[in-house]
């Protein structure tokens, strides 16, 4: 099953942070995003002019609301810094990745 399958889990504290060898793993599903501080995905998008970033923002919003999962959004022109991680745990569980993949079909 791939990430974009897959449902991110809520977490209330009680998930484990990944891995570095499982975050490892997970971003070879996921292409152009980064580990930042080894807590956060990180990702930036880029576009022509302003309203390209704001549109993918706007439906960031969406998978995140239907997910349960939200990101951070850095919307500039031309650009969008889309910053994930799960806050309960300080840094990276499965449902970050399942929710970066989802990001990027949507930038498709």
């Amino acid at each position: 099953m791939t990430l974009t399958q897959k449902k991110c889990i809520p977490c209330s504290g009680g998930t484990p942070q990944l891995t570095a060898a499982q975050q490892e793993e997970f971003l070879k599903e996921i292409s152009g995003w980064n580990v930042e501080d080894k807590k956060k995905l990180v990702k930036t998008f880029s576009f022509d002019d302003f309203n390209g970033a704001m549109k993918l923002a706007n439906k960031c919003w969406e998978v995140a609301e239907s997910e349960g999962h939200h990101p951070d959004l850095f919307v500039a022109w031309g650009k969008l810094k889309v910053e994930i991680w799960t806050h309960a745990v300080g840094g990276l569980t499965e449902s970050d990745f399942i929710l970066a993949a989802k990001i990027d079909e949507l930038a498709k």
